[in-house]
């Protein structure tokens, strides 16, 4: 499970900085469309980072209740 944890961690870190680095590319383009895909991409920096966050947190809530019934 530890090994689990860091891959998907690792998965995550790497999510972001590529989010990170398309808001980047998206902000200098010169393109007609660069204005939406700037602004989806930061759109996607903060609400994936949300999800995930409140993923979390439902997750630990399960696992306590279902770890009090065994």
């Amino acid at each position: 499970m530890k090994k689990t944890k860091r891959i998907l961690a690792l998965a995550g870190a790497l999510l972001l900085a590529a989010m990170y680095g398309s808001t980047l590319v998206f902000a200098l383009m010169g393109s007609e469309h660069a204005l939406s895909l700037l602004k989806a991409a930061i759109a996607c920096t903060v609400i994936v980072p949300v999800f995930l966050y409140g993923y979390m947190l439902v997750y630990r809530v399960l696992k306590k209740d279902n770890s009090d019934t065994e």
